[in-house]
C-alpha cells in the first residue's frame, strides 16, 4: 500500500488518441484546462499508435511512482487495462477517464463518462483497492474470454472502423458473427480441486459486476464482491439458438437461459484434452485479442489495483465489503 497521496500529488496522464485530431486536442485542452484551474500539475502522453500504448505506459508509470504522481488513463477499457498494467507493476495510484464505447470499468466505480466532468472527479477522490482478474501474465479489469467472443470483438472492430463507434454497430456485428457460427471447443477445467470437461464455442470470465447485470446473471452477482470470477459457458447449439441467447443477454435475461452453464472461482486453469494437438487458443482481455500458450490460468486478484473512485463512492464502498485508504490527493 502506498504512502499517503500529497494533496498536490500531480497527474501523469496517458491518452489514447484513437480519433481525430480534433478531438484529441479538445480532450488534452479538457484535461489541462480543468487541472490548471484547480492548480494542479498535469503532464499529458498522446499515443496515436496504438502499438506504442504499452510503452508508453510503462514509462509514465515509472515516472509516476518516482515522482510519486497519479498514473491516468483516458481511452476505452482497452487503453485503461494498458495503463492499469503498468500501475499494477508500479503500485501507482490508478485514475480513469472513461472514453470509449461501452466504459464498464468507469461506470461501475461510479466515474462519469463527460471528460470534463471525469477530470474533476479525479480532484474529489480517494484511493480504494479493487479486485483484478489475471490471464497468464496479462491483467483484466472487466472480462476475458477464449474461443468465439474474442472472434466477435475482431468483427466488430472491423465493423466500428467502417460504420463508427457506437452500440448500435457494435450489437449488429455481434448478430452477425452469431449467425456465421463457431466451432466448438473442447477443454478441461481445473478448478476447486476438480476437473471437468467442457463443449462450448466461448468461455467468458466476466470481473465486472455492471456487465452481469446487464446480461442477467443475478445469480452471481455478489461473486465479484467476495473475491471470485464468473466464468459463462454456452452449449454447444446451432446458429439461430445462439442467436437466442445473444438476444437474451441483451435484453438482461441470460440467466434464465437453459443452454448456459454459469459458475464462480478464484483460480481456473484452462487445458486442451489429452490426445489434442491444440497448443494455442485465441484469446482477449479487456478487448484486447492475442494468441495465449495453453494451459491458460485464470486467477482473481483482490485489491491490487489502486483505484482513485469519486467521494461519494468511496463513502458508499466504506459502508459495505470495500475497504478505502483515506486522506486521497485533493481533500
Amino acid at each position: 500500500m502506498p504512502a499517503e497521496l500529497r494533496p498536490d500529488a500531480p497527474f501523469y496522464v496517458v491518452l489514447n488518441a484513437g480519433s481525430g485530431r480534433a478531438e484529441t486536442d479538445l480532450r488534452c485542452s479538457t484535461i489541462r484546462h480543468v487541472l490548471g484551474a484547480a492548480g494542479r500539475t498535469c503532464e499529458l502522453e498522446v499515443v496515436h499508435d496504438a502499438a506504442k500504448l504499452e510503452d508508453a505506459a510503462r514509462v509514465m508509470a515509472g515516472r509516476a511512482a518516482r515522482d510519486g504522481a497519479i498514473l491516468v488513463a483516458a481511452g476505452g477499457d482497452g487503453t485503461l487495462n494498458t495503463v492499469a498494467h503498468a500501475a499494477v507493476a508500479h503500485g501507482c495510484v490508478f485514475g480513469v477517464l472513461p472514453q470509449g464505447t461501452f466504459n464498464y470499468f468507469g461506470r461501475t466505480h461510479g466515474i462519469p463518462e463527460d471528460l470534463a466532468d471525469a477530470v474533476r472527479a479525479l480532484l474529489h477522490a480517494r484511493v480504494r483497492p479493487v479486485q483484478i482478474g489475471l490471464l497468464n501474465d496479462r491483467i483484466f479489469l472487466v472480462n476475458a474470454s477464449v474461443g468465439m467472443y474474442p472472434h466477435l470483438l475482431e468483427e466488430r472492430e472491423h465493423d466500428k472502423r467502417q460504420y463508427g463507434r457506437s452500440r448500435v454497430v457494435a450489437l449488429l456485428s455481434a448478430v452477425k458473427t452469431a449467425l456465421r457460427g463457431y466451432r466448438s471447443l473442447r477443454i478441461t477445467l481445473e478448478l476447486d480441486g476438480k476437473t471437468r470437461h467442457l463443449r462450448t464455442p466461448t468461455l467468458f470470465v466476466g470481473n465486472n459486476r455492471l456487465q452481469m447485470e446487464q446480461v442477467g446473471m443475478h445469480a452471481l452477482d455478489q461473486a465479484l464482491d467476495e473475491g471470485r470470477l464468473v466464468a459463462i459457458a454456452p452449449r454447444p447449439v446451432g446458429r439461430l439458438r445462439m442467436l437466442g441467447l445473444l438476444v437474451r443477454g441483451a435484453l438482461g435475461r441470460l440467466g434464465e437461459a437453459e443452454d448456459v452453464d454459469a459458475f464462480a472461482f478464484r483460480r481456473m486453469t484452462v487445458r486442451a484434452p489429452l490426445l489434442s494437438a491444440r497448443r494455442r487458443l485465441k484469446t482477449a482481455t479487456d478487448g484486447e485479442v492475442c494468441r495465449m500458450a495453453l494451459p491458460l490460468r485464470f486467477e482473481a486478484l483482490e485489491g491490487r489495483l489502486l483505484l482513485l473512485v469519486p467521494d461519494a463512492v468511496s463513502a458508499e464502498a466504506s459502508r459495505g465489503k470495500l475497504p478505502v485508504v483515506p486522506a486521497q490527493a485533493g481533500t
